[in-house]
């Protein structure tokens, strides 16, 4: 009843009542009332959602003092020396290679980065399952990696914590976990096991785990506390008496009584074989435990409690039978430990929580948790043993989880920190049976999904494979499991148990032996497969994962002569499972026809552990190896698999689709090569060497099909295949004969030259990037190794192999990455064919590495022609495999090659240039390899031996000048050799020719083969007298289904291998006599490396002849004798066609030849026409339609007819066009600088100071005082969302065009544009369009008169502007083109947004339109001038590289704005001119009054003369009207200029400018003007007053009349560029270049403003330009007085307006650090602005800093996402943004964006896309120049290619 009373109190007093009780000494009814509030509040009947007895237990922890203050409180008493930060999945760590012990450590951010790793090899990575901080745990990593907060052992300084301070936490925690615990236990439903596989109740308990959220992040933060509390709750954990009072529910208590008995029969289904199951099995029901979803599970070795031998007994009798569909087999007698299969007992909180932890799928929070309390030492320990124990539970759960991708992560996030220590995996390994438990839980694992093997022999196999359909294959379930495994294997101490423990390694290989053979392909004859399989990807997954990785673990222990024990161990088990396996499939010694299997990790298991033992640990090869028979059977299946290679290349196994290709390419793949093929074939080495070298060659050609074609008959007839795979068959089991002999790698080679070669081979086929390269080169896949294995490190490797190719941007936009490319010495000695031939994955990349040699040696004058592939010379083989050898010395290979040079020779069909090539390859590696002693004698030569009889002895050296005379051959009846005469009459000559008949030489393989194999088998089963032999030597064996009618013949050979090779040599130089006797002597050795075929023979004969004197004599006969190459009789129709072929292909390459350059020469033209813009000449020309000196009109021609024609009112002709809004030159600044990218929060950007908002402010004032329609002629807009014209240059009909874009409508291939809107690529030069500019009919024949200097006075011409203003438009009539005109005037209103052209107050009024036009013209005019570098100096006026159509714009302008004339009461022309009588007063406060001429934008004005008036202008009037304006310039500049001075200053100038008021030329000195203009401004209401306090502030400088002089110029100059741009294009007149210092000179020449050159002497002319109409001094009084007459704007505004500067710098995009970390590091944790929420694909717009979100739908607006917005906002629909956490920038262009590629690239010059790799990356100034230039020139959608539409959702 005290609970009662204390509930209803304030929490805080109750809490510091009770914890004053507990601390007295005599604590009892403290205690007491303690337990009593407990036990009501944490009632686990009330719903866990309610909190109220969470904030208690707060309350109560902390003592009545806040929570918050109680946290910090208890952090001051933190002794962890470890950081232990616990992440999940998606967190950004870091790993150090450098500093880490172990693979798996990582590092959180804040670690890392105060931890010192300057020069380290790390990376970045995004966890994948979670991960925990490492820092401080020297287990795991080296001390000097520590940061700062760890590197202090912190535990010393801090004070013991004071006892009463978690007092509390001790008595209520227990409470509160066990209270989760019932929560737990009461929200578990058992699945329902009625339905099929067992479905959980999963709604249920995610129901439960989301109501205890608060409870379990009430843990979490009390783990957080640090190490003090972290003792607490270890030790409230770990206790086991406290679990036993607490656990079992108290006798009163229903409730908990119901709930412990929920958790005792959750507990009954934990162990491998759940309690009923055991008694199911016990009674012997085969279906035992299938629906429960455990399926063979219940079989397997499972004891009924009762009486374990019998159960086992029943077990083997019931064993076959089916259970759920697939005959199982059972291992019971196999498993070592009862224990591992018996359900679980808890003893402690800790081992419960686990247990419903897993039970629940490993909830992240709880997880978290657990991992949190790590940092505690013995926590650490007792959670470990605790996860031993509940290993096999965790596996039943995983495979029954429908989520099993999470929860493997989940496991593998706290696997992973427990066994990555291997102090504490060894101390669980012995104490927990940590490797037994592992091995049989995976052992269970797979077997619940074993089928029968239906490799060999389908009916009577007993072997049992893996299906790899099946989803525990498929989904990688069994990956967390086999990941800790091999993390365990990591350690010498664990694995060195292992190897130990032969039980446990009998275990491991029946474990393997589930893999032998799995996937089994078997080739489709008749249809096409229905369906591809694709379970290929898991059985290679699974093959790599589950039995390599393990395997390369084991080997990484087995490196030094004291663990050879372990060696022989593990080979004896292989060989042992091996033998067990050959009997199980039924194998006897042929392999099934048309089967393959990739998988024998039994095999690779052997060879690689022989490997190891004679490479590193001295043992003796024969002492490990089985007898012959066993090597025999041994030698198959891997052979079997390099025919199967050559088969699928042969497209022999194209019915069984694709999937088969994708397993030949996986098998030689770069991550599996040397799991799978390296192994194979020297495990086929290690045979060779032992094995009968006749009985190995006979093999070989036999699995490779080609025995058929190895005849001597020019036809034959293969039983087993097409004629047109016996070429590729024949290739391919030479080339494999090749690899065969000359590979090294695991016989002698040390590991830099193996590294060395895979670099090599890799490089050759491709220039490599840097990290493409380390994927490629197979390394040692034990995850421990951080470099590939061997002395020799992968950097100093590559600096001496290759050489670094900065990344470079080529023209066409592609850019390039940093590539590596062989050195020339690595091409000349190193290029190892067959080495790439082994690696290569697709065959192009063999040829690609040809084609590059080719090149190579043309660059290098080396060869010229065709080169064949170089041979190189071998490493020494190891003593051991000495008898690899013999394959090159024995006389069945001898007379294969005899035979194929003789079929090459004489022309035989399916013979190439490879075949020839690889024999060479064979004949040399035989000449280089000699055999050791000939042992011929010992064994009598038989005379039945079929084939003895060619050759005398096996020596490669004297059989090469063996004459063979006469074969015996099996021919078709209509072969060419059977109509051959009768035997010759003479007697002497019949009496030969039977003689011939004895001595002819009979050739079959098969039979050598099955003779040898007896004679194996019966030497080894010491029978060895009954020599069986095959009945006659001469009858073949003959396929079944062959037509029989094959008759013997004789032919007549009379060559050796010598005389056929000289022979080949004439025939391939085509040259009678190629070698002459002497040519011995004369050889040039150098020249024999590199070349072709010839080159080749000739080496072959020179290695010959220096090896033996006989040769070199034989050579030097045959030499001699040189006479034609006899053709065989019979053979010339053959002949005469091969000629006719060759003939014909010489006449097709030259046609191709001839055809080819016509083509090039034809690019090359429009090439030049297109693209040439150097010269001045052809840049004026190229401003199409410029109305230039020509006499005729201006001829287009049409790029879609062809037709070439002037342009017509009827039949108009366009420029190909592409409008785009841009906001470029809103961007500028005034500033030099680009701003710079703020990357902390003290940074900022200010957009206030560009030169859009300047202008916007500006018209905006200006709207506030004067009058709307005179505010609109007053500026130009256009800065932002301004249009843009570009042109690719070529032209077309306009009707054309139409019927262009109905053809491209109806196309319905993919096009990266919009047909809808208009877009399409021009049809000549494919370059992005979207609108036609209709071009002006040409008038050329005025230009003459048009272009005449004038010597009319300047009022004259004043006057016939203003007569031509006055005169109205003539409006077009009405035609094609006006109407095209007026189509284009709406294209360009539509490419920019609504609200870049409404300024005026009334939307849609003419003055706005007009406003809008004028301005597009000036958009145009400025852009130009920033593409020419921002002024027209010597490099601005040549680099015209944008082909221009300002002149057809300004056509097309002109045309429309005709159409509004200019009110003659307002027009400027006038107030430029003339001074104005005093206006009636009456007519003006009608409204707000006209802006004054000073306020008003000087190239506005000269825009809008140029444009309304009538068209062609004459030149005079337009430099009339630019001289005009001047003045009107020059006067603003004066007026700005005086309000910069102070009020002394003012007053001096206008002193000392007064006394020059009466000099000759006052009109042009500026002092006089300044003076008038100030003395006129000062008037009335003076202008000054507003900043009379700042000016005195600023100006500290004195002003001189120099620095006036250059403030001038400068402010003129922008004006006087504008000018000279317009002329240029509407006159044709050349732009000057010229030195930057003399620009203004230039330019006001070029303008006719400057009449007089001034002399140098003399250099202030600024004012020497001015040339007035009437007196200078009224007019500037006229214009001043319209500033000071203002009645509305204040003094301050008037000023603003007045104070204007026309110069912008170039613009530019935002400045960025140089380490990419820095802007990571800031943004990608950064908060979005817009949604307050950290954005999970954040994006940095590059021309402003906005920070956005990527694709994020929270921040979407009327269904546009935040990306597509800003940049309609920020760039007119342009935007470039570089994503945070990918590196790579995006540009959005209208309706379309593309991927543009990275600007930071790694140390090797490779962008690191979405930070795969992680490496540090740095700024490419490059790069980044580039793409700042294609921002500037609006190129972006001429060079990314790859554009596709984003339908906003960006």
């Amino acid at each position: 009843m005290m609970a009662a009373s204390l509930l209803r109190r304030d929490k805080k007093s109750t809490a510091v009542q009770l914890k004053a009780d507990v601390n007295r000494s005599d604590n009892s009814a403290g205690i007491r009332q303690l337990q009593e509030l407990l036990d009501s509040v944490l009632n686990p009947e009330k719903p866990a959602a309610d909190t109220e007895a969470l904030d208690w237990c707060k309350c109560l922890v902390a003592g009545g003092e806040g929570f918050e203050e109680f946290c910090k409180t208890v952090r001051s008493y933190d002794n962890a020396t470890l950081c232990g930060l616990v992440w999940t999945a998606n967190f950004v760590a870091y790993r150090c290679r450098t500093c880490g012990i172990s693979p798996c450590m990582s590092l959180c951010a804040e670690c890392f980065n105060n931890g010192d790793h300057t020069g380290h090899d790390f990376n970045m990575f995004r966890s994948q399952a979670g991960g925990a901080c490492d820092c401080g745990d020297s287990n795991v990593m080296r001390e000097t990696g520590f940061c700062r907060r760890h590197r202090l052992r912190t535990g010393e300084n801090i004070p013991s914590v004071p006892r009463d301070l978690l007092l509390m936490s001790e008595m209520v925690l227990p409470r509160f976990i066990i209270c989760i615990i019932q929560y737990l236990r009461d929200g578990y439903t058992e699945p329902d096991t009625s339905t099929e596989g067992g479905l959980r109740g999963t709604f249920g308990s995610a129901a439960v785990l989301q109501q205890l959220e608060p409870q379990i992040s009430f843990l979490e933060e009390l783990t957080k506390m640090g190490g003090a509390m972290r003792t607490v709750l270890t030790k409230i954990l770990t206790n086991q008496q406290t679990f036993k009072d607490l656990s079992m529910g108290q006798e009163e208590n229903i409730f908990a009584k119901k709930n412990y008995e929920k958790y005792l029969s959750a507990l009954k289904n934990s162990g491998l074989v759940s309690v009923e199951e055991k008694g199911q099995a016990g009674a012997g029901d085969p279906s035992a435990g299938v629906e429960a979803g455990v399926g063979a599970l219940g079989l397997l070795g499972a004891t009924a409690p009762a009486s374990p031998d019998e159960s086992n007994k029943e077990e083997d009798q019931d064993g076959g039978q089916s259970v759920g569909q697939r005959k199982r087999v059972k291992l019971s007698s196999t498993t070592k430990d009862q224990s591992i299969m018996d359900s679980l007992k808890h003893k402690s909180f800790l081992e419960e929580l686990l247990f419903w932890t897993i039970k629940y799928e490993f909830p992240q929070k709880m997880v978290t948790f657990l991992l949190n309390m790590l940092p505690d030492q013995d926590y650490k320990i007792t959670f470990t043993k605790s996860f031993v124990q509940h290993y096999a539970f965790i596996m039943k759960t995983l495979m029954k989880s429908h989520e099993s991708d999470t929860m493997s992560n989940r496991i593998v996030h706290i696997s992973v920190q427990l066994f990555s220590n291997e102090e504490l995996a060894r101390h669980v390994t012995e104490e927990c049976q940590l490797l037994d438990i592992m091995v049989t839980v995976l052992l269970y694992m797979m077997e619940s999904c074993l089928i029968k093997s239906e490799l060999q022999d389908e009916e009577n196999s007993c072997h049992v494979v893996v299906n790899c359909g099946e989803a525990l294959l498929k989904n990688n379930t069994y990956w967390p499991l086999v990941s800790d495994f091999i993390n365990i294997l990591s350690h010498q101490s664990v694995a060195k148990k292992f190897l130990e423990d032969h039980s446990l390694l009998m275990l491991w290989m029946s474990f393997v032996s589930f893999f032998q053979g799995m996937n089994l392909n078997k080739r489709e004859l008749n249809e096409h497969v229905e369906f591809e399989s694709q379970t290929y990807y898991a059985a290679f997954a699974a093959e790599l994962e589950a039995c390599a990785q393990p395997m390369w673990g084991l080997l990484t222990h087995c490196k030094v002569k004291e663990t050879q024990e372990y060696t022989k161990t593990v080979v004896r088990y292989c060989l042992e499972t091996l033998r067990i396996w050959f009997d199980s499939i039924g194998f006897v010694d042929e392999p099934a026809p048309n089967q393959v299997t990739f998988h024998l990790p039994l095999h690779r298991y052997y060879a690689m552990f022989l490997s190891k033992a004679v490479r590193c640990q001295g043992l003796d090869l024969d002492s490990l190896l089985p007898d012959q028979e066993m090597l025999m059977k041994i030698m198959v299946h891997p052979l079997q698999i390099q025919a199967s290679l050559s088969e699928i290349h042969s497209n022999m196994w194209v019915r069984n689709g694709l999937q088969i290709k994708g397993q030949a390419m996986t098998y030689v793949q770069s991550h599996f090569c040397n799991s799978m093929i390296d192994p194979d074939i020297y495990l086929l080495q290690v045979c060779a060497s032992r094995l009968d070298p006749d009985y190995f060659i006979s093999s070989v050609f036999e699995r490779f099909k080609v025995v058929d074609l190895l005849t001597m008959a020019s036809q034959h007839q293969n039983g087993l295949l097409d004629s047109e795979q016996e070429r590729p068959m024949l290739e391919g089991a030479l080339t494999f004969l090749v690899i065969l002999s000359s590979l090294r790698i695991h016989l002698g080679m040390a590991d830099d030259e193996i590294l060395r070669a895979e670099m090599v081979s890799q490089l050759c086929m491709n220039d490599r990037t840097h990290s493409s390269l380390l994927d490629l080169i197979p390394e040692n896949p034990n995850p421990k190794s951080g470099i590939v294995p061997g002395s020799c490190s992968f950097e100093e490797m590559l600096s001496a192999v290759a050489d670094f190719k900065a990344p470079v941007f080529e023209p066409g936009g592609s850019m390039q990455q940093g590539m590596y490319t062989p050195k020339a010495e690595v091409w000349e000695n190193e290029f190892d064919p067959i080495m790439v031939v082994l690696r290569t994955v697709y065959r192009r990349d063999v040829q690609s590495a040809m084609d590059r040699y080719s090149a190579f040696l043309k660059q290098a004058g080396m060869h010229t022609g065709n080169p064949w592939p170089p041979y190189k010379e071998r490493t020494p083989l190891h003593p051991c495999y000495k008898g690899l050898v013999k394959l090159l010395h024995c006389k069945t290979l001898h007379i294969v090659i005899f035979t194929l040079l003789y079929k090459i020779w004489m022309d035989h069909p399916n013979m190439s240039e490879h075949v020839l090539c690889m024999v060479l390859y064979l004949i040399e590696l035989g000449l280089d390899n000699q055999a050791q002693d000939d042992k011929e004698e010992e064994e009598p030569c038989i005379e039945e031996h079929c084939h003895d009889s060619w050759f005398p002895g096996t020596s490669l050296l004297s059989n090469l000048h063996h004459v063979i005379n006469f074969v015996r051959v099996r021919v078709p009846e209509t072969a060419p050799e059977v109509k051959r005469e009768p035997p010759p009459s003479t007697s002497s000559e019949a009496s030969n020719f039977g003689q011939n008949l004895r001595e002819a030489q009979v050739f079959s393989l098969v039979a050598e083969r099955r003779r040898k194999f007896q004679e194996i088998i019966n030497r080894s089963t010491s029978e060895a007298n009954q020599v069986v032999r095959p009945k006659s030597s001469s009858t073949r064996w003959v396929p079944p289904g062959t037509p029989p009618q094959l008759v013997t013949e004789i032919l007549e050979i009379r060559e050796s291998m010598l005389s056929l090779l000289i022979k080949l040599h004439q025939k391939l130089s085509a040259k009678q006599n190629s070698l002459s006797p002497t040519w011995l002597e004369d050889m040039d050795t150098t020249r024999h490396t590199h070349g072709d075929g010839i080159t080749a023979i000739e080496r072959v004969l020179t290695k010959a002849a220096a090896r033996s004197r006989h040769s070199k004599r034989c050579i030097q006969e045959i030499c001699g004798k040189v006479c034609p190459p006899v053709p065989p009789k019979k053979n010339s129709p053959a002949d005469k066609k091969t000629m006719d072929k060759d003939e014909r292909r010489q006449r097709a390459r030259e046609r191709q030849q001839k055809l080819l350059a016509e083509f090039a020469s034809r690019q090359k033209s429009f090439m030049e026409t297109a693209m040439d813009v150097e010269s001045p000449d052809a840049e004026a020309a190229m401003d199409l339609g410029a109305a230039d000196v020509m006499d005729s009109e201006v001829l287009y021609d049409c790029v879609i007819c062809g037709q070439s024609g002037p342009s017509t009112e009827d039949r108009p002709t366009g420029l190909v066009v592409l409008l785009q809004a841009s906001s470029v030159l809103g961007h500028r600044c005034k500033d030099e600088e680009a701003k710079k990218l703020p990357t902390s929060d003290e940074e900022h950007i200010y957009p206030e100071d560009t030169c859009g908002a300047a202008h916007d402010v500006r018209l905006t004032l200006m709207q506030r005082f004067f009058k709307d329609s005179s505010c609109l002629q007053s500026v130009s807009i256009g800065w932002d969302g301004g249009v843009y014209v570009q042109t690719c240059g070529h032209t077309l009909h306009i009707d054309c065009h139409k019927s262009y874009m109905e053809s491209l409508r109806n196309d319905q291939v993919l096009q990266g544009f919009s047909v809808d809107k208009g877009e399409f690529t021009c049809p000549l030069c494919r370059q992005f369009a979207n609108s036609v500019l209709p071009c002006r009919p040409g008038r050329g024949t005025e230009a003459g008169a048009w272009h005449m200097p004038t010597h009319k006075k300047t009022s004259v011409l004043v006057k016939e502007v203003e007569d031509l203003q006055e005169s109205l438009g003539l409006f077009p009539t009405e035609s094609n083109l006006s109407k095209e005109m007026e189509l284009v005037i709406k294209d360009i209103k539509n490419t920019t947004q609504k609200k870049y052209m409404d300024y005026g107050k009334n939307p849609g009024s003419p003055d706005n339109d007009f406003l809008f036009m004028y301005s597009v013209a000036r958009t145009n005019l400025e852009l130009e001038l920033v593409h020419r570098g921002g002024n027209l100096c010597s490099g601005g006026a040549s680099a015209a590289a944008k082909r221009s159509c300002l002149n057809q714009l300004f056509h097309v302008l002109a045309m429309h704005m005709r159409l509004y004339s200019i009110d003659s009461a307002y027009n400027p022309w006038t107030r430029l001119t003339q001074v104005a009588k005093d206006r009636e007063q009456g007519g003006v406060d009608e409204e707000r009054p006209e802006v004054p001429m000073l306020f008003r934008d000087v190239p506005s004005l000269l825009i809008i003369f140029v444009l309304t008036m009538p068209q062609p202008l004459r030149k005079e009037h337009f430099t009339c009207v630019v001289r005009m304006l001047y003045n009107l310039q020059y006067t603003q500049g004066l007026a700005a200029l005086s309000a910069q001075f102070s009020p002394e200053e003012r007053q001096a100038w206008s002193r000392s400018g007064a006394l020059k008021r009466n000099a000759v030329n006052a009109e042009k000195s500026f002092e006089a003007l300044l003076s008038h203009a100030i003395s006129e401004l000062c008037k009335d209401k003076s202008v000054y007053k507003a900043n009379a306090e700042e000016t005195s502030m600023l100006s500290s400088s004195v002003w001189s009349p120099q620095s006036i002089e250059h403030r001038q110029q400068q402010f003129c100059l922008p004006f006087l560029r504008l000018s000279c741009l317009l002329q240029h294009h509407l006159y044709g007149d050349n732009l000057s270049g010229c030195p930057e210092e003399e620009e203004f000179t230039a330019l006001a020449e070029c303008l006719g403003v400057l009449t007089a050159a001034p002399q140098p002497s003399n250099l202030m002319h600024s004012a020497s330009c001015l040339e007035w109409a009437v007196s200078a001094f009224d007019l500037v009084t006229q214009w001043c007085s319209e500033v000071t007459g203002l009645s509305e704007a204040p003094a301050e505004h008037s000023l603003t307006l007045l104070v204007q500067d026309p110069q912008w710098a170039p613009p530019h995009l935002l400045q960025l650090p140089d380490n990419y970390n820095i802007i990571f590091q800031y943004y990608h944790r950064k908060v979005c602005t817009s949604c307050k929420k950290v954005p999970k694909d954040p994006a940095l717009c590059l021309v402003c800093g906005a920070f956005v979100c990527l694709k994020g739908l929270c921040c979407k607006q009327q269904g546009i996402c935040e990306c597509v917005l800003h940049s309609q906002h920020c760039g007119a629909a342009t935007g470039i943004f570089l994503l945070i956490n990918a590196s790579v920038i995006i540009i959005i262009r209208g309706h379309r964006f593309c991927l543009w590629g990275a600007v930071y690239l790694d140390a090797h010059g490779e962008e690191d896309r979405d930070l795969r790799r992680g490496k540090p990356l740095f700024l490419c100034e490059e790069r980044y120049r580039v793409l700042e230039h294609q921002w500037v020139s609006h190129t972006f959608d001429h060079i990314s290619k790859r554009w596709g539409p984003h339908y906003n959702g960006l």
